[in-house]
């Protein structure tokens, strides 16, 4: 039913793309891109904006789009696709002076959404034009002056956002995007937190059959794998920052930078999702693409997870003082190790005949140091030990932290006499 529900939809998305073509406001919404490129053919003008609050112009130029209104539908229809775009590479090869100039850059249609609507085609660049200068006298493609092409080449790069309409305005207020874009950013985190918790939860964030028109393959089959993968993973962590969304003519795309980590693996990748609502108003992921990250998010992660693993030994150094055999068992995992004890159970018993002969007095934690570990993160630092019976002593105590669920647990820790 969900796939009748998908090639319904394209018919109906199609038909009033071509007829109608689309208008959109573009806004100062705080998850913004800082830079993006907008088209608007009906006046056939390039213009450039920046984010600074607030939104705000600050290139403009004539360009040329395809031969014919409305939106691209067909290879071949001498029209200029609409809807929310990336630039891509730079075209490396010899170009043709008169249709190309010297410059060109290409854009990543079809993008998941084109293919859901069925439209097919390919090469939209934007690009010089070294002929006579006119309207609507591209193949598809956005054109400009080779001086201008020149000029805002120097300003965009790789997956600057290209709106591309029929008609252009723009606001430096909020406006309504800003609901919409707050509602996404936290779909995401959500996703992130569900995928982290290797349940069915995580798959109910996609629309299962137009991803499966849009990747070409069966969404079942992702299932299968992340499903695999939940089974074989301890655990899993995923990062998304950088967040950044846009409005197109019937759905939004989101863009972020996402580190995932799991034992004995770690990957940064940036990665574009596009968004539809489903028949409830819900909105799902239909979409999406994998890009270069745009920041190294491990130090971000570290300095979270470290927050995280801070409150851990704190919490181990109050159930030690106090001598909560239950709450200081509760912070090792089952099988951790502990000098040459083997298992929660052995290091809690341990514990408990120490305290019932002499009462600790001080544990202090100095020059606390965390960083990754394999198995999750290593926490080094300086233990500082006294008892009721006047006996003391100083060293270096290392440990293994490993993930469990939201928390941290002690997978292993050593501890040698002197600093």
């Amino acid at each position: 039913m969900r796939l009748v529900t998908a090639i319904l939809s394209i018919l109906v998305f199609a038909v009033p793309a071509l007829a109608e073509g689309w208008a959109t406001k573009l806004s100062s919404h705080n998850y913004g891109p800082e830079r993006l490129i907008a088209v608007e053919k009906q006046s056939q003008t390039f213009m450039m904006f920046e984010r600074k609050s607030p939104l705000r112009e600050v290139r403009r130029f004539p360009c040329t789009t395809g031969q014919l209104t409305g939106d691209k539908l067909v290879e071949g229809d001498m029209r200029t696709p609409e809807g929310v775009y990336f630039v891509g590479p730079k075209i490396n090869r010899t170009l043709n002076w008169d249709l190309y100039g010297n410059l060109a850059y290409s854009l990543n249609y079809p993008n998941p959404i084109d293919k859901i609507k069925g439209k097919t085609g390919s090469g939209i660049w934007i690009h010089g034009r070294g002929k006579e200068f006119l309207p609507r006298d591209t193949l598809g493609c956005v054109a400009l002056k080779v001086p201008d092409m020149l000029d805002v080449s120097k300003e965009f790069e790789f997956g600057t956002p290209v709106v591309i309409a029929r008609d252009v305005e723009w606001t430096p207020e909020p406006g309504e995007a800003d609901k919409v874009a707050k509602q996404l950013a936290a779909r995401l985190q959500a996703w992130a937190q569900d995928w982290e918790g290797q349940n069915d939860a995580f798959f109910q964030h996609y629309d299962s059959a137009l991803m499966s028109v849009s990747e070409g393959s069966s969404f079942n089959s992702f299932v299968s794998h992340k499903k695999n993968v939940f089974a074989a993973k301890p655990w899993i962590h995923v990062m998304v920052d950088n967040i950044r969304a846009i409005p197109g003519p019937d759905y939004w795309v989101t863009w972020f930078d996402q580190y995932y980590r799991t034992s004995g693996m770690v990957s940064m990748t940036g990665k574009r999702f596009y968004w539809m609502r489903d028949a409830e108003g819900e909105w799902r992921i239909v979409g999406r693409e994998y890009v270069p990250a745009g920041e190294d998010l491990k130090d971000k992660y570290l300095a979270v997870k470290s927050e995280e693993v801070r409150e851990v030994i704190d919490a181990w150094r109050d159930a030690w003082l106090s001598m909560n055999a239950d709450a200081y068992g509760e912070l090792y995992s089952r099988d951790a190790v502990q000098g040459n004890r083997r298992g929660a159970s052995r290091i809690i018993d341990y514990k408990k005949a120490l305290w019932a002969k002499t009462p600790p007095v001080t544990v202090h934690v100095d020059d606390l140091k965390i960083s990754t570990h394999p198995k999750g993160l290593q926490v080094a630092f300086v233990q500082r030990f006294e008892d009721a019976g006047g006996y003391s002593d100083i060293g270096r105590k290392t440990m293994v932290m490993v993930p469990d669920g939201a928390t941290w647990k002690i997978g292993s820790e050593h501890w040698r006499r002197g600093r």
